[in-house]
C-alpha cells in the first residue's frame, strides 16, 4: 500500500489512523468536528452509522434523508438527518459525488441467501462488535449509508451493486452538527462489486477545524 496522501487540514487532528479491511471502527465526535474518510485504494465500500451520542434512540434515518435532500444519494452539501428530524452530519467535502443510500449492509445471512456460502465476514457483525462498545447492539442497527459504494437506480426501478466509481485518494468529509457516535465497517465483502471483490484499508481522520 502507497504512503497515505498529505491532507490540508487547517485546525486540530484529533485521531488520524488506517482502518484495515473488513475491520469496524468508532468514536463520538463533537459539534463541529469533522471525519474524513479516504478510500486509499479506490473502490472501497464503507458502510456508516450514527447517533445522537447523548441519546442513541435517535440516530440516522435513511428515508428522512433522502426525502429531504431530494436524492438517493449523497455528495458535497447533502445534510444527513435523524429520525427526529435534527442534521447529524452535513458533507462539507467530496471528490466522488455518490454514496448509496439504499443498499444497507451485508450480513452473514444475505450472503448466505444471495451466493451460497456460509458463514462470511460481514457489516453487520463489524456494527455489531464496534456498536457493544458504546452499548448498543443490534437492534441499533438500521438502514445505513455506504460510502463510496456506487448503487445505480435505472429507470424502473432496478438497482443493483456497481464497481464503485471512486479512486485511489478519493475522500469524503462529513461534520458533526450535535454530539455525533459515528461507526463504520470497512466491508468485507468478496461476492459482489462493494469493494472491488478485494477489501482494502481506509484512512479515518478526526479533526478540529481552525474557527
Amino acid at each position: 500500500m502507497a504512503k497515505p496522501p498529505a491532507l490540508k487540514l487547517k485546525g486540530r487532528v484529533l485521531e488520524d489512523c488506517v482502518v484495515a479491511a473488513g475491520q469496524p471502527w468508532g468514536r463520538v465526535l463533537e459539534k463541529g468536528e469533522r471525519l474524513c474518510l479516504v478510500d486509499l485504494e479506490g473502490r472501497q465500500a464503507v458502510d456508516f452509522l450514527c447517533y445522537n451520542a447523548d441519546n442513541p434512540a435517535e440516530r440516522y434515518n435513511a428515508a428522512d434523508t433522502m426525502k429531504i435532500g431530494g436524492k438517493l444519494w449523497l455528495g458535497k452539501g447533502s445534510k444527513i438527518y435523524s429520525d427526529m428530524g435534527n442534521v447529524l452530519f452535513t458533507v462539507v467535502d467530496d471528490t466522488v459525488g455518490f454514496h448509496d443510500t439504499v443498499g444497507g449492509c451485508c450480513s452473514a445471512e444475505s450472503n448466505r441467501v444471495r451466493y451460497g456460502v456460509w458463514p462470511t465476514p460481514n457489516c453487520r457483525d463489524n456494527f455489531l462488535v464496534i456498536l457493544s462498545k458504546f452499548g448498543l447492539g443490534k437492534k441499533d442497527i438500521v438502514a445505513n449509508i455506504n460510502f463510496f459504494m456506487y448503487v445505480p437506480v435505472g429507470r424502473r426501478g432496478e438497482f443493483a451493486i456497481k464497481e464503485g466509481k471512486s479512486k485511489p485518494g478519493d475522500r469524503v468529509e462529513i461534520e458533526a452538527r450535535m454530539r455525533v457516535l459515528a461507526v463504520l465497517s470497512n466491508c468485507p465483502q468478496k461476492y459482489n462489486p462493494a469493494s472491488g471483490g478485494n477489501p482494502t484499508p481506509i484512512r479515518v481522520v478526526v479533526w478540529r477545524p481552525r474557527r
